[in-house]
Order: C-alpha cells, then sequence, then structure tokens
C-alpha cells in the first residue's frame, strides 16, 4: 500500500486495500441500517481489513456531522495539588460510560490562564464545563461566556447556585466544627488555629464552624495563635506556610498542646517545623488536617483529618453536567442544583490526648496509619 499523507488509517485506505468502494466500507464500518443490504462475507472482508490495517473511526467528523463534540471541559485550579486528583478521577468515572472524552486543562492557579483556558474549551466546542475552583475568581465572564454558548456547567468546591450554577463542595462550617469537637473530646484546652488564605471560598465558613464549636465547647481562642496562610501560589504554599506557622507559634511563647490546620498539607508543614524543633506528634502536640488527601494518609505519623468525598464529588459533578446537557437537548428546564457532601472524621496517629492524658474519642480510625 502506498505511504499515506496522513498519519491516521482513513475509510480510503481501507477501500484500495480490499477492492470496495468507499462509500460501501463507510456503510458497514459505521454499521448503518444500509449495511445489512451488503453481503456477509463482504462485511467479514471490510471488518478484516480495517482491522489489519488499525482503522478507527474518525471522531471529529463524526461530530461535524452530529454537530456533537462529545467533550466536556474540565478546568482545574492546580492539578499539582492532590487535592484535584481524586476529583478528577471522580469525573473520569461519571463521564466514561456516558462516552463523553474530559478536555482537561490546568489553570495552575492563575486567574488570566484560568480564563484563557476557559476560552479554548468554548472554542473546541465543549458540550459542557466542570470547574474546580475553591478560589475566588471573577465568576462574572465566567457565567456570562457559559451562558451565551447556552453550555451547561457545574462547579466543585463553590457555591455558585445564586448565580445559577449547579455547585458541589463539602459543608466546610460542619467539617470545621467537627475538627475543634475532636480535639475538644480528646482533652485540649490551648489550641492553635491556622486559617485559609482569604481568597479560598473554603476558609471563612471553615474557620465559622471552628469558631462555632470552640464558643459551645467553653474554649477561647487565643488571638496570638490564630494564624492566616498567605495567598496561595502553588501546591507547596500550604506546606510552606505550615512549617512557618510553626515556627511562629513557638516563637510567641505561647503554650498550646494541639494545632487545627486548615488542611492536610498545612498539617504536614507544621509537623515538620514542630518535629524540627524537637516536639513529637503527637506526644507533645496533637495535629489536625482538613481533606483526607493521599500525603495525609501516607505521612509519618498519619495524619488525622477531616474527610472530603472527593472522588464522589467529581463523581457527581460529571452525573450532573450529562444529565443537563440531556435536558438541554430535550428543551427542558433545569434548576442550578447544590449538593454539600457531610464532612468525615479520620483518626489516625497525628491526634491524641494533651501529655499525661489518656482521653481518646471515636471517629473513623485508620488502623495502619
Amino acid at each position: 500500500m502506498a505511504q499515506r499523507r496522513s498519519g491516521h488509517v482513513t475509510l480510503l485506505d481501507v477501500a484500495r486495500a480490499c477492492g470496495f468502494s468507499v462509500s460501501t466500507v463507510s456503510i458497514v464500518l459505521s454499521e448503518a441500517p444500509l449495511s445489512r443490504n451488503v453481503a456477509e462475507k463482504t462485511r467479514q472482508q471490510i471488518r478484516a481489513m480495517a482491522q489489519q490495517l488499525g482503522y478507527h473511526p474518525d471522531a471529529f467528523a463524526r461530530s461535524l456531522r452530529r454537530r456533537r463534540s462529545q467533550t466536556i471541559g474540565v478546568l482545574a485550579y492546580d492539578l499539582s495539588d492532590p487535592y484535584c486528583i481524586p476529583i478528577v478521577r471522580g469525573i473520569q468515572a461519571g463521564l466514561q460510560p456516558a462516552s463523553y472524552l474530559p478536555l482537561l486543562m490546568d489553570a495552575q492557579t492563575q486567574r488570566g490562564r484560568f480564563d484563557s483556558y476557559l476560552e479554548m474549551i468554548l472554542e473546541r466546542r465543549a458540550e459542557g464545563v466542570i470547574v474546580i475552583a475553591s478560589w475566588v475568581f471573577d465568576e462574572t465572564n465566567l457565567l456570562s461566556d457559559v451562558e451565551k454558548n447556552n453550555v451547561p456547567i457545574v462547579i466543585v468546591s463553590r457555591d455558585l447556585t445564586e448565580r445559577g450554577v449547579s455547585s458541589v463542595l463539602v459543608d466546610n462550617e460542619a467539617g470545621g466544627a467537627m475538627a475543634m469537637r475532636h480535639l475538644h473530646g480528646l482533652g485540649h484546652r490551648r489550641i492553635a488555629v491556622i486559617r485559609g488564605p482569604e481568597e479560598l471560598f473554603d476558609s471563612a465558613p471553615r474557620w465559622a464552624g471552628v469558631q462555632r464549636a470552640a464558643a459551645a465547647a467553653g474554649i477561647q481562642l487565643d488571638p496570638r495563635l490564630v494564624f492566616q496562610l498567605p495567598s496561595l501560589a502553588d501546591s507547596a504554599s500550604g506546606f510552606e506556610g505550615g512549617l512557618d506557622c510553626a515556627r511562629r507559634m513557638l516563637a510567641s511563647g505561647r503554650a498550646f498542646t494541639a494545632v487545627l490546620a486548615f488542611d492536610d498539607l498545612t498539617a504536614l508543614g507544621v509537623v515538620r517545623g514542630l518535629m524540627g524543633a524537637g516536639l513529637r506528634v503527637p506526644e507533645d502536640c496533637s495535629v489536625l488536617g482538613f481533606d483526607d488527601v493521599l500525603p495525609a494518609a501516607v505521612a509519618t505519623p498519619g495524619i488525622t483529618t477531616i474527610r472530603q468525598p472527593l472522588r464522589e464529588m467529581g463523581l457527581l459533578a460529571a452525573e450532573w453536567v450529562v444529565e443537563a446537557i440531556e435536558a438541554r437537548e430535550q428543551r427542558r428546564e433545569q434548576t442550578a442544583r447544590l449538593h454539600r457532601a457531610p464532612p468525615e472524621l479520620v483518626v489516625r496517629m497525628s491526634s491524641a490526648g494533651p501529655a499525661g492524658s489518656t482521653n481518646r474519642v471515636g471517629g473513623r480510625r485508620d488502623e495502619g496509619t
């Protein structure tokens, strides 16, 4: 067979190799109703030759004919953040049965890149958009462009239902309260807290939950032991911020027996900082995180944390965007939906009662960590 100009095997290549017309080959390989009129022997020859040559249907050409791209744009704020990976895997698991291909893009925590990638997703005629964006971005342009193109959108980790966008996120306030109650139940009263960056949507409700539970337990949080992470620069910012906050806690001269960190990477930074100062976790100080990302489970000690069902959140977002596409095709109205996933306490080795205490509380415990 002559060298092809294109790197892909085409219908013309199959037709030339087996000696039938392109139209006959197309009818057989597309399993069109007219293929029943083609002799069985001919159908077998065409299919065998297509398999021998490694032919695959041209999805791009097919999408042009059907005016359907079968793609879903997935825009993540930072794929190097272990928080994003389980969500993306959930999205992939949700899209695969419906034969949608995720078009995955990484904004790398840059608003300019976020906007340009969104434009590219729309230019490529994605049939839906899923955004993983816990930080505060300018949603005005996002919603305007998406609405003008009548493209269904689902947001993960933010609540934009008031703007008419279906949203999937964890109940951050409940999670913050759960974390404080865990430490209080262990017997801790002098608790340092690391708040999240101001631009993160999760920060304010999580802090509100911590304060609510502290007040209910009669714990007065020392303002000199309340720290705030700086603006998010990259996925390592949380770890570096936790390390810095641990040093500042120790330099403050204030007594504390536990640290409630904004997330798991921050908690890991705190553990590094405390151990660098000769303190043991949890013997001298307990440390608690939030999210339950993989590093928290495999670290030594394993980090006690508040689990977000990240994969399940991604799976639900995929299901919702597919349902919204079907509703649009059927011209059915759909209202924005909100799912606040319940958080879950995962007890590992980084939390225990204060020195000299035997107090323990329940929760989901990972025995191996």
